[in-house]
């Protein structure tokens, strides 16, 4: 991988080993992108380099060295890269928003990994035809916050892109107020998008939507040719078929450990089910469904209880795209019937691994009563919002130390009903908890519950922390987080503060869409 020159790029040598370029999308053509540069940003230093995900993808230590930061703050261009903008559309708070596109993401091309391609995009690098009159920058605040919440959705084990690094610049960009500018570097299998289809289908461009399709299918979801025998061939049903269930899957994941999103639009729905564009995210402190994570939602609809119905309803805006591919308007319903029953299966097991039922401890002929117990809790956590993380990470720790059976007048269940005023109704429930599970299969089902139910999330005040010191140039507490986050079931001792409960000043905090 090397750099060339540009009338406003640097022209810095790099051994042109270093990556393996290929570009299957720009096969598609000129209708699905714009070729561009990306736009210098002044001064780049480095923020945060992700040593893990660079070794996991088998890359070389020169990625990170002080050339590519050139490269990787948009100053320079690797040789062999295509940089580029797609264009999408999409459904914005439930209302058409025509053309939108890659108004600040710039998309460098696929590079070889022992992952397989992976594509790499930098965020905040400049404006772009899609750019709907933005300055195209990211703001050092929303870019840590996206450098760590990926990472730390990645750590749960819960689909997402992934951040391979952060670069600052003292560049001054005006948001509410007037802040520093970022790049992150994030990587995707793919970063194709329900709007890339709907964009297609709202110009009645049938050519360039099989198009699109037929490269997903080829390219990123060729399990879709298998299933296509459950559709009487219709691959095209089938590839809705597979969407709408891993974005179930990812639903129920997002809903078992307490994550907003904030802006699940159409157009930030993944085709592969991936957690993507962190802007207005929140992990629950207090629980309660009807949280609103996202200051400019002034309406509730991507509150965390409706998150579930919202992923259907943007389903159904992509199967509306798909509509002249499946050619079959039955089959195209029955298909989105699968996530009616898909997603409450894979919210239920979620939740049952959260209280040890796994393996032979998930019968399934308890389905329907464990189901019970977790609606109950939910109400009882809803009712005086219960800090979501804590609650279930000390219920955890009382299993585990139960290995005789259990006993709630040990002092093991104190930090469990510490937790909640309405002490008669919770001892009522840990009593019906208790009572599902033979006594001999309570450390297993404890030691499952420390794996299911994390420690460490990214709590608002704790990314508040890392902007702060960092925007006075101390970068030092996001490398601390990422610690944490990359794995969040560990006790990591020594760091119990940044498990505690929020501190008053937390609940002060707005996250809006500005980044």
């Amino acid at each position: 991988m090397s750099l060339k020159p540009s009338p406003t790029h640097a022209n810095v040598p790099i051994d042109p080993t270093v990556l393996e370029w290929t570009h299957r999308l720009t096969q598609l053509g000129p209708r699905f992108f714009t070729h561009l540069q990306p736009t210098p940003v002044a001064a780049p230093r480095w923020a945060a380099r992700n040593q893990d995900l660079r070794d996991a993808l088998g890359w070389p230590t020169e990625v990170f060295d002080d050339v590519h930061l050139q490269a990787l703050a948009g100053n320079a261009l690797m040789v062999g890269s295509q940089p580029l903008a797609t264009v999408y559309s999409g459904h914005q708070f439930g209302q058409w928003a025509g053309q939108l596109g890659d108004g600040r993401a710039i998309w460098l091309g696929e590079a070889a990994s022992l992952q397989g391609p992976q594509e790499i995009q930098l965020k905040g690098a400049g404006r772009t035809p899609y750019s709907r009159g933005g300055d195209g920058r990211a703001v050092l605040r929303s870019s840590i916050r996206e450098y760590l919440c990926s990472e730390a959705m990645h750590g749960l084990g819960i689909p997402t892109t992934r951040a391979l690094s952060l670069v600052a610049s003292p560049e001054p960009v005006r948001r509410e107020t007037l802040e520093t500018a970022a790049v992150v570097a994030r990587v995707a299998p793919s970063f194709l998008r329900f709007g890339h289809f709907e964009h297609f289908a709202a110009q009645g461009d049938a050519d360039s939507l099989r198009l699109l399709a037929d490269h997903a299918l080829t390219h990123h979801l060729p399990e879709c040719r298998e299933r296509a025998a459950l559709w009487q061939g219709n691959v095209y049903a089938a590839l809705l078929d597979v969407v709408q269930e891993r974005t179930g899957q990812l639903l129920a994941q997002w809903q078992a450990v307490g994550f907003c999103h904030g802006v699940m639009n159409t157009d930030n729905m993944s085709l592969l089910g991936l957690t993507i564009d962190y802007g207005p995210f929140q992990f629950m402190d207090g629980f309660d469904p009807g949280h609103i994570c996202n200051h400019s939602d002034h309406e509730g609809r991507y509150a965390y209880g409706r998150q579930p119905q919202v992923a259907y309803w943007n389903l159904y805006a992509l199967a509306q795209a798909l509509a002249p591919l499946i050619d079959d308007q039955d089959m195209t319903l029955q298909v989105l019937e699968g996530y009616k029953t898909g997603f409450p299966r894979a919210l239920g097991d979620a939740m049952r691994a959260k209280l040890g039922w796994v393996g032979a401890l998930a019968i399934e002929s308890e389905r329907e009563a464990d189901w019970s117990l977790v609606e109950d809790l939910m109400q009882l956590m809803a009712a005086e919002k219960v800090d979501y993380t804590l609650f279930w990470r000390q219920l955890s720790h009382a299993v585990v130390q139960q290995s005789h059976g259990p006993n709630l007048s040990d002092t093991g269940w104190c930090a469990v009903t510490d937790l909640v005023l309405d002490r008669p109704r919770l001892l009522a429930w840990l009593q019906r908890f208790t009572n599902r599970s033979d006594p001999s299969h309570f450390a297993a089902m404890g030691q499952q519950m420390l794996k299911s139910n994390p420690k460490f999330v990214l709590r608002n005040h704790l990314a508040e922390v890392a902007i702060r010191k960092a925007q006075t140039g101390d970068f030092s507490e996001i490398e601390t987080l990422y610690t944490l986050l990359k794995s969040p079931f560990e006790d990591h001792p020594g760091f119990e503060a940044y498990a505690n409960l929020p501190p008053d000043w937390a609940s002060q905090l707005e996250i809006s869409c500005s980044s």
